[in-house]
């Protein structure tokens, strides 16, 4: 079993085409059927169902995607190690965030990185919770800002506390404010509200609130990212429970009654895989912008840091 046969393997699992896939890996055609072919006589099983127009793995090629891409990611983790070991600013880290960061903190985070690194490449993957963890299980990331729920229960990964976020409810400017100031989860009953896609951890944490309380909450609209939450909900599809870090002045921000909601956000890891230089500097970062040190400013309202604790 080789590297290249494996990185074309990945290319016809992500592609499900030959052609495409060949096009991706620049290389010829017939040059990688016959890798993939070496490949399955390697392993001894047939990875890809070939019919006409549709190329699906097999059970055997199931079992091995994960397995290839770890591999393959860990394997680019050692060659950016040892490339790295002559100076700190030729470095490269891929980070994971969920939207709401991407939308609301860190930008600010990277930016101050940035000007302390400014050699380091950065590579950013936008996505929710639960597929951040696999991706940084598998080998595709070096660090992820994932919510709390969600790095338990692989044993895998380690991770470190960053902050816990304020969760709020947002509606349109234009609607008056409740008259109590704030709102009890009960209130959500029978209110039409802009749902995130599943997989989304807001949306599991939404939902669960709502049935803590008795009751099922009622969708206006369902299966949005975090930008297309925003903007139904300025159109006045509903309202939408979101971290209060997104808010801006686009909306009428309303928290909840004590003891409201909020959620723990980590910086997680490959526990078996040593971080390189880059990836150990932008945790540094990352934990000291939070700490509220070197001069960084504070932290916006609904933030309440953990870095250091």
């Amino acid at each position: 079993m080789q590297f290249q046969q494996l990185a074309y393997f990945l290319a016809v699992a992500d592609t499900r085409h030959f052609t495409r896939a060949a096009e991706q890996a620049r290389v010829a055609q017939p040059s990688l059927s016959q890798q993939i072919r070496a490949l399955e006589r390697d392993v001894g099983a047939t990875l890809f169902h070939r019919v006409r127009g549709n190329v699906t793995l097999t059970e055997a090629g199931e079992t091995l995607l994960p397995i290839a891409r770890r591999i393959l990611a860990e394997t680019e983790t050692a060659y950016r190690a040892i490339r790295e070991l002559d100076e700190l600013g030729r470095g490269r880290v891929r980070l994971g965030a969920t939207p709401s960061l991407c939308t609301g903190l860190l930008p600010v985070m990277l930016a101050a990185f940035r000007r302390t690194y400014p050699g380091i490449e950065l590579v950013l993957r936008e996505s929710g919770s639960r597929d951040l963890q696999t991706d940084l299980s598998e080998g595709g990331l070096d660090l992820a800002m994932i919510v709390d729920s969600r790095v338990r229960d692989d044993h895998r990964l380690e991770s470190t506390p960053l902050f816990v976020e304020e969760l709020v409810v947002i509606s349109p400017k234009h609607e008056p404010a409740p008259v109590r100031g704030r709102l009890a989860i009960q209130d959500l009953k029978g209110r039409p509200l802009v749902m995130f896609r599943r997989g989304y951890d807001l949306r599991e944490a939404t939902v669960n609130a709502c049935r803590a309380a008795g009751f099922d909450p009622a969708f206006a609209i369902e299966g949005g990212e975090m930008d297309a939450v925003l903007e139904l909900v300025q159109a006045g599809l509903g309202l939408a429970v979101v971290p209060s870090t997104v808010v801006g002045d686009r909306f009428r921000m309303t928290q909840f009654t004590e003891p409201g909601l909020s959620r723990v956000v980590r910086l997680a890891f490959r526990r078996d895989v040593e971080l390189t230089r880059a990836a150990r500097a932008l945790q540094e970062e990352i934990v000291r912008f939070l700490a509220g040190e070197g001069g960084l400013g504070h932290l916006p309202p609904g933030i309440r840091s953990l870095a250091g604790h």
